[in-house]
């Protein structure tokens, strides 16, 4: 089974990702591909598009080469490339998916696609606590905010809520989240 994690910045995507790795799943980030080709750190995979000259993988940087690989390989290559990093697993969860293309791929596989959502100010605060070096250019909530319309012009995350199986509010405590993932899990795993 392959579930395939959608959401803003800081909405909680990792979070739920993590608790579906806590019961068996293999966690992959559909930047992990982009992450691992610009560092050339590829010996989990069987394929690969092509290897990028060798660079730090900052935030603009992995947008920039996700961008061109998917114009050069298709809308899907993220995800056909955490599957292949993951062909060892039976249940994979794929935190990060960011476009149609993407959801099309998991659906394709069989899969499952959860969208986390919570308010800007909650994400604001989620991520100035989790200080993630990706994350070092944001130091106010109007740094956070055009990050984040920047990302959804982009992206146009809201619009691929439409498009998922299940839809998570994580406004809540950790708890709470960890029961409305756990009701997904027993659903998905059967």
């Amino acid at each position: 089974m392959i579930v395939g994690v959608v959401g803003k910045i800081a909405a909680g995507k990792t979070t739920v990702a993590k608790f579906f790795e806590e019961r068996g799943f293999c966690r992959v980030s559909c930047s992990d591909p982009l992450i691992d080709l610009l560092t050339h750190n590829v010996s989990d995979y069987s394929w690969i598009p092509e290897l990028p000259e060798k660079a730090e993988p900052t935030r603009d940087r992995l947008i920039e080469f996700g961008k061109y690989l998917k114009e050069a390989y298709g809308g899907d290559i993220l995800i056909r490339l955490a599957v292949d990093k993951m062909k060892h697993c039976k249940n994979i969860v794929i935190d990060g998916v960011r476009s149609e293309g993407e959801i099309k791929a998991v659906k394709g596989l069989g899969g499952k696609i959860i969208y986390v959502e919570a308010r800007p100010e909650i994400r604001f605060e989620r991520l100035m606590r989790r200080k993630a070096s990706k994350d070092k250019g944001i130091k106010s909530f109007a740094d956070f905010k055009a990050m984040d319309d920047a990302e959804e012009r982009l992206y146009h995350t809201r619009e691929l809520k439409g498009l998922t199986d299940y839809v998570i509010i994580n406004e809540g405590t950790l708890e709470e989240l960890r029961e409305k993932v756990g009701g997904i899990i027993e659903e998905v795993i059967g």
